[in-house]
């Protein structure tokens, strides 16, 4: 395998910004059309404006000048340049030889497709979560055993569901198994972003309200990593017996989709 040098890197990047900025139109990105356009394209001045970062500063780095750019310069850049997830990411592999910085925790909507793949499971409770738990989509039969449209945003948490809420907590017979289980894969995905404050924010909001988190997270147990709730109970009192399947959304916003798959007891 050819060895990545600096030169090589500097010349993708250029190359990978030429072909945004020449695939766009004014119109794309909301400018007026003014005269006639000798090449295809957005000009380098309007990249600069739409990204409120100065002219010479995106000429130097669209040259791939040995300069050095923030994450606030590239992110203003890839939503100039109307950059999917997949590009954003490239575009920081290219400039900071990493990924962008986590927005995992952000409540994200879903492609189209992706809600009706779970509503034609019918029978299969399925969700989708970020990489704070939040629960930003789901089926109907995930919403018959979790109740999820009857909560507020902040309340369709599955670290707060299962920590703070009492009346699930009830319905959880096996509770003082699962729970630490499922922390401990928590405390896994957490390992991607350690540092992220809204991540930090909501394990401390936890160990605040539940002694049982508290305790769990402070003295860690290497154990079985559990990525769902296993068994429940029914409205009608019956035990609801559960395996999981765990799907990619979107690697790069950090989405996932747990399929619930009912077992005999």
């Amino acid at each position: 395998m050819a060895e990545r040098t600096l030169a090589r890197t500097r010349s993708e990047l250029t190359d990978f910004l030429l072909h945004h900025r020449h695939k766009l139109t004014p119109a794309d990105v909301g400018l007026p059309v003014t005269g006639r356009r000798r090449t295809p394209g957005l000009r380098r001045e309007e990249v600069a404006t739409l990204a409120g970062v100065g002219l010479t500063w995106y000429t130097w780095f669209e040259q791939g000048r040995d300069i050095s750019v923030s994450e606030g310069f590239l992110l203003n850049v890839s939503r100039a340049l109307k950059l999917d997830d997949a590009e954003c990411c490239h575009l920081f592999l290219l400039a900071h030889q990493r990924p962008p910085p986590s927005e995992g925790y952000q409540f994200q909507g879903i492609p189209p497709r992706v809600q009706c793949l779970m509503d034609d499971l019918v029978a299969r409770p399925a969700y989708v979560i970020n990489m704070r738990w939040d629960v930003v989509a789901w089926n109907a039969a995930a919403d018959a055993l979790f109740g999820f449209a009857g909560r507020d945003r902040e309340g369709r948490n599955l670290l707060r569901m299962l920590f703070a809420d009492p009346d699930l907590r009830r319905r959880l017979p096996a509770w003082h198994t699962e729970a630490p289980k499922m922390l401990t894969q928590f405390r896994c995905d957490l390992a991607m972003a350690p540092d992220d404050p809204a991540l930090l924010g909501l394990i401390d909001e936890l160990k605040a309200v539940s002694p049982d988190f508290r305790r769990w997270w402070e003295t860690p147990a290497m154990g079985i990593y559990m990525q769902g709730v296993g068994t429940m109970l029914d409205d009608e009192g019956r035990t609801l017996h559960f395996e999981h399947q765990v799907l990619t959304v979107d690697e790069h916003r950090h989405l996932w989709m747990l399929v619930y798959f009912a077992q005999a007891a």
